[in-house]
């Protein structure tokens, strides 16, 4: 429990240093609606996070979580995304659609991780990418 907290932290302060204002739901998981890691926005694009971390490949992530995410984010107006760190390779960010379908749900696996998107991108060099 410690470990995700300091993760989410981190990323929390990283997304404050590229413009946005963001904060950590810790009620998340806690409770019976949906509710993500972090929320963020930068009064252009606002972010529903699921913030992982991992030491190697893959991540696995349940059908229900992405659904959760997928329905706050819709009800908050927000662009779902996992934050996934691997150790030593740095953050990436992912939306629901770039994910691999897989038995357990879906997963980023190291293929996948190299085509995530970076600080940069979120800042809004690549805004096109949200787009619905």
């Amino acid at each position: 429990m410690k470990r995700g907290y300091r993760f989410e932290r981190e990323l929390l302060h990283r997304l404050w240093e590229i413009g946005f204002a963001a904060v950590r739901t810790p009620a998340s998981g806690a409770m019976s609606y949906p509710c993500p890691d972090i929320v963020a926005g930068n009064g252009k694009t606002y972010l529903a996070i699921e913030v992982k971390m991992r030491s190697n490949f893959p991540l696995y992530i349940s059908e229900d979580e992405v659904a959760r995410l997928e329905d706050f984010s819709k009800r908050f107006g927000a662009k779902p995304l996992i934050a996934f760190k691997v150790k030593k390779l740095g953050w990436k960010f992912f939306t629901l659609d770039m994910l691999k379908r897989c038995k357990a749900g879906y997963k980023i696996d190291e293929d996948l991780y190299h085509l995530g998107m970076d600080f940069d991108e979120l800042r809004g060099l690549k805004q096109v990418r949200f787009d619905n």
